[in-house]
């Protein structure tokens, strides 16, 4: 069967695309964006999707997904993520490999795939580890990871501290065209820490985690990728002097790409004067200042993607001491609103610029021929009510760890199509 997305805005940052017209897939592809002549002759043929007054964009791209599935599966499955992910207008997600095994074999790709195949309902990409256990010691099969099916590497969740290890990781991933994903976090400077490190800190009686932390691995890659010339992309950055840094980097051509996530454009760490766990993040929620400056480094196309870093606990694992508790917020079912509401309505960024955070940027940093609405390319597309208000409630996740519950946002997505296929309808 035909599937017709007829009269949407369609937006696609990629083409540079803004008008109101038509898409027809077939086949798990778009076969062509306009009017097309054979839907007056077979129209029976043909599921029409009705899009007036919505937008029609490219799937959305989240580069930085924790699944949990091996290991966690109490906390989140791949079937429930991925339900999870098309509720949100996300069509592809690549999970960290900070699983249980960690996913440093070819063995544990193939099992995620197949999973993914027979259980998900979106595109699932898997990232693969930097070292072998992620424990900082010796590199990954990189190359039997990339043959597996892999689209980066990455420790995510633990930084590779010995900088050798991480020049070696840069340069054979360079061999493979794969980014190295780097989660910055100097583990030394970080001991102990349940938030930043500051006024907040000193009187909630919270240990303190440095800005420093994040920032002096931060320069330590930047370096390591000038003296490679592998692809470093650095992950949720949440710091004013981090996105200086790469903000600088770029200017002197060096190979760096990165993201932020929701909270650190959005919250501050005033928020933990609750001593509500969900809003223990790492990198932690930051000032003020810090929050402004990220909201520059979106503008000025310093950060190149906006990904969730969903990483979802249980209630039981999350109801401990601040201190205690884990770190990590779920969040796929609320990016798209929370880049809509925070930042385009509050004119930040443009929503063409907002869309290609999400889209073909992340599409880019990875290589993949999704993020984009032409001919030819995957059926992955999110129909978007732009005007729609709705309360942050019932999420699908397996876990409901969010710092946003109850919040009134903006945007609501309103059909998710993958490979042509209707996965997500309100």
């Amino acid at each position: 069967m035909k599937l017709l997305v007829k009269s949407g805005r369609v937006i696609d940052p990629a083409s540079k695309t803004n008008r109101i017209t038509d898409i027809l897939v077939e086949d798990s592809k778009i076969v062509s964006i306009g009017k097309p002549s054979a839907i007056s002759q077979q129209p029976s043929a043909i599921k029409v999707i009705d899009a007036k007054g919505k937008i029609v964009i490219p799937g959305l791209i989240d580069m930085h997904t924790h699944l949990r599935e091996p290991g966690h599966e109490e906390e989140e499955t791949i079937a429930t993520g991925t339900r999870a992910a098309a509720k949100g207008g996300i069509t592809t997600v690549c999970c960290m490999p900070n699983t249980h095994p960690v996913i440093d074999d070819q063995t544990t790709v193939e099992f995620i795939l197949l999973k993914a195949k027979n259980e998900g309902v979106v595109n699932v990409l898997p990232i693969g580890a930097i070292t072998k256990g992620s424990l900082g010691e010796e590199l990954s099969e990189i190359g039997e990871l990339k043959k597996a099916g892999i689209v980066a590497i990455s420790d995510d969740g633990e930084t590779v501290m010995n900088s050798l290890i991480m020049r070696r990781a840069l340069e054979y991933a360079k061999m493979f065209d794969l980014p190295v994903i780097s989660h910055c976090e100097d583990k030394n400077l970080s001991k102990d820490g349940a938030m930043n490190e500051g006024y907040y800190s000193t009187i909630l009686g919270l240990h303190g985690i440095p800005k420093e932390a994040e920032e002096a691995m931060v320069a330590r890659d930047i370096i390591l990728a000038e003296l490679t010339s592998g692809h470093l992309h650095i992950a949720h950055i949440s710091t004013a002097g981090s996105v200086e840094l790469i903000r600088q980097a770029k200017k002197r051509g060096i190979r760096v790409t990165c993201e932020t996530a929701p909270q650190y454009f959005t919250l501050t760490e005033e928020k933990v004067s609750q001593f509500d766990t969900n809003t223990k993040v790492n990198p932690p929620l930051r000032t003020k200042e810090d929050v402004e400056a990220i909201k520059k480094g979106l503008t000025d196309g310093t950060i190149d993607c906006i990904a969730t870093d969903h990483a979802p606990h249980t209630e039981e694992e999350k109801n401990k001491e601040y201190d205690l508790a884990p770190f990590g917020i779920i969040g796929l079912e609320t990016l798209l609103s929370l880049v809509v509401t925070e930042l385009v309505n509050k004119k930040i960024i443009s929503l063409m610029e907002a869309i290609a955070k999400v889209t073909i940027n992340p599409a880019q940093v990875l290589k993949l021929n999704s993020g984009q609405l032409k001919p030819g390319s995957p059926a992955d597309i999110t129909i978007v009510d732009l005007n729609k208000k709705w309360k942050v409630e019932n999420f699908v996740s397996k876990s409901k760890n969010s710092p946003f519950l109850g919040w009134q946002v903006t945007g609501k997505v309103v059909n998710t199509i993958v490979n042509g296929k209707i996965v997500y309808s309100e």
